[in-house]
């Protein structure tokens, strides 16, 4: 356009839906010193109000049109508002985002920014502060950059800047770099591509750009001398290794090298890192290498959680032997062209959305001005050579037999400064206080300030209408049965040369010993570390030389065995999975890290707090002597006590094709999947007798369980009750009646109080989930210490009044959301495979989609009351909160929920 807006358009008629996204090229680095964090401040003010859409306007749009939920996201370079909806609301959402992006910074007061500010701050809460290993990120971009490079300090900002920051702060960030020159709209979908241009041109050609918006030149980290820091982590339980190299920009020739370089030292069994740190020095569960891409410089890093107790030093005397290792041997061709094939996978896998497309088209280019980065980005990927992995390698990682500079950061737990690295200098860590009543109330709607509306061309007011209504028809099911009678079914999905499979196999946890839990859970590992002919690293190489994935794992109710792999080579994938199933490796040094991996992964839960608040429902929900109440992985004791005489007597009583069922979805037909299969037609084995464990009963009086977490800077809260199972005829209209209270995101009661309202939380969702023998409602939030109580007050009355505020209205709202929305029903393969698992494994009907339709259309608002009033009852409920004793445990109670109970068991006191 003549102001410099940009407007692409990907058709894929796929699916009736269309993905708009609006990329601002405004990230972080647009920012400087002392005012940090506005970009990521823009996001969520973006979401809130503008002129024309009217408050909380494009939430309640989104509600209407069956969209996904308005989202954004801000990282150094971008930030990117997405959404799909059906393709007759295309016009509507263009119209929605143009009012956003041109409309909406009259309507921030300074009430309102001081409410998203709260949010804000729970934001950081919930991803940095209150969780384990969550400063590592914030410590090592600031030990990478110097303090002048706009990388050097967290997208989120800083708690000093963004207290500091005043309206007139936020309106001047605005001029500056919203404009039509600095953004792009890339709409994705079943869409006519010369229908977005014009209508993009209705609604954004009138907006002025001003202001220099070139492309900033990379700018390297500059990095010159090693640092080592190391600070003792609140919640971590077991020591990590966190190593940052600068590399080179997103653009530039050698990063998709790079990418190449980090899969061939870290994943595999016979991969050098992995082989040393895992295999032979068993000093970790896994070693993890990723690159943080970006448009002046990126970061690749190396991290390794040890094992408890594990010295750091011993750790990168590991990682040094790897690498002495890698520069000897140089790169297998064999092995490079397994990491391109799944490379190439993981590339079609990524993208089986239209909103993932118009993503992530519209974050390359954003941060590359090309349009074709992604195609291209993947033709790179495949010429990748052995010389240009090892190029990579001197320039990033080591040189002349020394590490190229870096950031080696030592995350421990507390009292464990023992366990850092040599040398290592203490962090400086931006730790906030929480201070009881610290923060004023805030009331977003006072004090509002008329303003005189930006004048337009035509009347933005008037909402513009739909387009033909999409035909949504369920995907067609064929079904079959394999020579020894297992049941198959599956959809043919041509969109991607991709196929995703199941393995659904009766019993799971509820097979489990309640005196030594865990078998489960150890066998569905095991099972893909090896079988009868192929070690562990074998197996592995053969699924990635097909671009495969495999995984098992033990459920509450059954055993999911799960792939994907190029169509082309679905038959070879399947032989595997035949052999994986029927002939095990049982190889003792494989249990021996399954092992110890759970034992890690059971302490790390430990100081998880929504972990904790999990653990804390089960147990207050089963009970100790119920399966269900156990942790999931077992106990400690019972992990190490289980034997692999027990596993194998598990597999051999519980894995049979009489509990079992397979699922494809994918470029295959129903023949080709059957033949592909075939192989598990030999596989043989009796009924299996699930024990008959008692259902969870519904409380007849609350209570309320506590689990201490010191100096949480978040409480969790973690509400529910039992519930009935996925095909009881009540199920459905459940979670109809729960749109309003906590399922429709943005749309619902929970999020515009808790959040919107009082700014307590970053996020709150109510919930209903269902299995084959029963379900639960739960309602879940992190929120701000110093409101623990305040919040959980506030969601009971929410809950306790939803059944007699329900109006009309929110009928009609929900009704619209869930009838449109099935046009985005059954975009993915994922979501395909859950259509065939509801009716397989949760015993629904095959026409279960239409008659949810039915449900829908009959639902009135007696009938959502009714089922609220029995089924949201908060006097009936059990009460989980994980959060800082000392300062919250009192307070609550004040609650009148009868005494707090210490949770325990599982939950350490």
């Amino acid at each position: 356009m003549a102001n410099g807006f940009k407007v692409i358009v990907h058709v894929d008629k796929s699916d009736p839906v269309a993905a708009v996204a609006l990329a601002t090229h405004v990230g972080s680095a647009r920012e400087t010193p002392g005012r940090t964090g506005f970009a990521h401040m823009f996001e969520h003010l973006f979401f809130l109000d503008s002129e024309n859409l009217g408050t909380g306007g494009l939430d309640r749009l989104s509600a209407r049109i069956g969209g996904s939920g308005a989202n954004g996201n801000t990282d150094r370079d971008v930030t990117i508002y997405a959404q799909a909806v059906p393709n007759d609301a295309l016009e509507k959402m263009i119209w929605a985002e143009a009012d956003k992006l041109g409309f909406f910074i009259k309507t921030v007061s300074e009430p309102v920014l001081a409410k998203e500010k709260q949010v804000v701050k729970n934001e950081k809460r919930q991803s940095y502060d209150n969780r384990p290993y969550g400063q590592m990120e914030l410590i090592m971009a600031k030990a990478l950059y110097p303090a002048s490079h706009p990388y050097s300090w967290p997208v989120i900002g800083s708690l000093a800047d963004l207290d500091a920051a005043t309206l007139g702060d936020v309106q001047d960030f605005y001029a500056r770099w919203y404009q039509p020159a600095n953004s792009a709209l890339v709409v994705a979908g079943d869409v006519d591509p010369q229908q977005v241009r014009a209508l993009a041109e209705r609604y954004f050609a009138e907006y002025k750009s001003a202001g220099d918006f070139a492309r900033e030149k990379p700018r390297p980290a500059g990095l010159t001398t090693t640092k080592r820091l190391q600070y003792e982590d609140n919640f971590a339980q077991l020591p990590q290794l966190g190593l940052g190299f600068p590399a080179p920009p997103i653009a530039d020739p050698d990063s998709p090298a790079l990418e190449v370089l980090l899969e061939l030292l870290t994943d595999g069994r016979d991969s050098p890192l992995t082989a040393v740190l895992v295999e032979e020095m068993k000093l970790t569960e896994k070693v993890e290498a990723f690159v943080y891409d970006g448009e002046l410089a990126s970061d690749a890093f190396i991290q390794i959680r040890a094992f408890e107790g594990t010295p750091l030093d011993k750790v990168q005397a590991g990682l040094i032997t790897a690498l002495d290792r890698f520069e000897k041997n140089g790169v297998d061709a064999t092995a490079l062209a397994r990491v391109k094939t799944t490379q190439e996978a993981a590339f079609y896998r990524s993208f089986q959305g239209v909103l993932q497309k118009a993503d992530s088209i519209a974050r390359y280019h954003a941060m590359t001005g090309r349009t074709d980065f992604i195609d291209d980005r993947l033709e790179r990927l495949r010429a990748v050579t052995a010389a240009d992995v090892m190029r990579v390698y001197g320039r990033v990682f080591r040189s002349g037999g020394a590490l190229r500079p870096h950031v080696a950061v030592s995350a421990l737990p507390k009292g464990g400064a023992v366990l850092a690295l040599a040398g290592s200098q203490k962090a400086v860590i931006e730790e906030e206080k929480i201070v009881q009543g610290a923060e004023a109330e805030v009331d977003p709607k006072a004090g509002v300030k008329p303003y005189a509306r930006t004048p337009s061309s035509f009347d933005r007011t008037v909402e513009p209408p739909a387009g033909p209504q999409p035909r949504v028809p369920q995907p067609a099911i064929w079904t079959a049965a394999l020579a020894g009678g297992l049941p198959v079914s599956g959809i043919v999905d041509n969109e991607l040369p991709l196929v995703s499979f199941q393995l659904s196999i009766d019993g799971g946890r509820l097979l489990d010993d309640v005196k030594k839990p865990g078998a489960a859970s150890l066998l569905a590992q095991m099972l893909t570390r090896g079988t009868r002919t192929k070690t562990a690293a074998e197996l592995e190489n053969a699924l990635k030389s097909l671009g495969a994935t495999l995984e098992a794992e033990a459920g509450d109710e059954r055993i999911i065995i799960s792939g994907t792999t190029l169509d082309r080579n679905l038959p070879a994938t399947a032989a595997l999975v035949a052999e994986v199933l029927t002939q095990p490796r049982w190889d003792p040094a494989e249990l021996a890290l399954v092992k110890a991996a759970t034992l890690a992964e059971i302490a790390d839960n430990k100081a998880q707090p929504a972990q904790l608040a999990v653990a804390g429902m089960a147990r207050g929900t089963y009970g100790p002597d119920q399966i269900l109440g156990q942790d999931e992985m077992g106990t400690p004791a019972s992990v190490v006590a289980l034997t692999m005489d027990d596993l194998k007597a598990f597999h051999a009583r519980n894995i049979s094709p009489a509990s079992a069922r397979l699922r494809v979805v994918g470029a295959v037909d129903q023949a080709a999947a059957q033949a592909a299969f075939a192989p598990l037609g030999a596989w043989t084995g009796n009924p299996v007798a699930i024990p008959e464990w008692p259902l969870a009963k519904r409380p007849e009086a609350p209570a309320l369980w506590f689990q201490d977490l010191p100096d949480a800077k978040q409480s969790v809260l973690l509400f529910g009750s039992p519930a009935m199972r996925r095909a009881d005829p009540d199920y459905y209209p459940v979670q109809v009646a729960n749109y309003i209270l906590g399922g429709g995101g943005f749309a619902s009661r929970l999020t515009q109080q808790l959040r919107e309202g009082k700014g307590y939380t970053y996020g709150i969702r109510s919930g209903l989930g269902g299995g084959s023998r029963e379900g639960g409602f739960q309602i879940f939030s992190p929120v701000r210490a110093n409101v623990t109580l305040e919040a959980a007050q506030l969601v009971r009355e929410i809950v306790r009044d939803y059944p007699a505020t329900f109006t009309d209205a929110d009928l009609a709202v929900t009704k619209s959301f869930l009838v449109k929305s099935r046009a985005r029903a059954f975009e993915s393969q994922g979501a395909k495979l859950g259509l065939l698992a509801g009716i397989g494994d949760l015993g629904l009907p095959a026409d279960f989609v239409a008659r949810e339709a039915e449900v829908v259309a009959s639902m009135t608002t007696a009938r959502v009351s009714e089922l609220a009033r029995k089924w949201f009852d908060p006097q009936r409920m059990t009460y989980v909160i994980v959060g800082d004793a000392k300062t919250q445990a009192k307070r609550l109670e004040a609650l009148g929920l009868g005494p707090v109970r210490p949770a325990n068991g599982l939950l350490k006191e």
